[in-house]
């Protein structure tokens, strides 16, 4: 089956990975056991995450000069890359520390990623047309001008708006078709959108997902609610967990499976992201979902 290609409009940055028995405190100075430099940002991960999952990518968005391998990591993964700029300013990167209880907490620096402007991005989107989906994460600037903009070439829209702040309440959820988000966001949101309650999330746009790490996932939809569990597995990892459930979902929907099996594939995909260290290298291919999926099956 032939895909539509899927606009990642998206954070790039370094993530510099540290193994510690615990997150370290105010005051002190802990050693680290190992340490990882190695693609990052929630849009990269999300457009690798999409490309593993089958679909054609294009990821739009800047890095800095001082970081120009990560054009060809993108595109190893066969993620279209020519709408990527590389400016001046340093590529953005996070300092993730990850604890024995494959937990994780991450200092992030934008860099590079705010430097996207209105007038290159509209010349990025001239070619595309009705119906095609374009994503959105809020790791860069003017997102609910984004949206509209891209809302106003009449493409979908998918938002996972993390890390959730004062820019993602002020998105028009009106203009978004797919959202993505985790168990405190949701909350926030509703908190800001619906009086607190998470059931009528679904009253801001057509398809709301909120993941819930161990606790599974819950759809609400116009027509249903639906709920999936997680997947049990041995977690090393969860940085990336989010962002692969993101791209699986976007690809499943994409391809028009149902919303069930959708959250389940994506679901999958997300517990073994969990399973190996970092993000990016982490996210599972769609052979290896489909394994899993069949050997649960069982």
């Amino acid at each position: 089956m032939k895909h539509n290609t899927i606009i990642n409009i998206g954070s790039i940055n370094v993530d510099h990975v540290y193994r510690v028995p615990y997150f370290v405190k105010p005051g002190e100075t802990l050693s680290s056991k190992s340490y990882q430099r190695v693609l990052g940002g929630k849009g990269a991960n999300q457009s690798v995450a999409l490309a593993r999952a089958g679909e054609s990518v294009k990821h739009i968005g800047v890095i800095g000069d001082d970081h120009t391998w990560i054009i060809e990591e993108l595109k190893s993964s066969k993620i279209d890359t020519s709408a990527i700029e590389v400016g001046s300013v340093a590529t953005g990167h996070a300092l993730i520390q990850v604890d024995d209880n494959a937990e994780n907490c991450i200092l992030l620096f934008a860099g590079a990623n705010h430097e996207l402007s209105m007038d290159n991005l509209s010349d990025k989107l001239t070619k595309v047309e009705k119906g095609d989906w374009v994503l959105f994460q809020n790791e860069m600037p003017n997102l609910d001008k984004m949206i509209s903009l891209a809302k106003e070439k009449g493409a979908r829209i998918a938002v996972n708006p993390a890390p959730f702040d004062g820019a993602a309440k002020e998105i028009d959820y009106d203009l978004v078709d797919l959202l993505i988000v985790n168990d405190l966001e949701a909350e926030e949101l509703a908190k800001t959108k619906c009086q607190g309650d998470l059931s009528k999330l679904a009253e801001l746009c057509p398809v709301v997902i909120i993941t819930r790490g161990t606790q599974g996932a819950i759809c609400y939809s116009a027509n249903e609610t639906i709920e999936v569990s997680s997947f049990k597995v041995e977690a090393v990892d969860t940085t990336g967990a989010g962002d692969t459930f993101v791209g699986y979902i976007l690809s499943s929907i994409s391809q028009e499976l149902s919303l069930k099996d959708a959250m389940l594939r994506a679901s999958a995909a997300s517990a073994l992201a969990v399973t190996k260290p970092g993000a990016s290298v982490a996210i599972p291919t769609s052979a290896e979902v489909k394994q899993f999926l069949e050997t649960i099956s069982d």
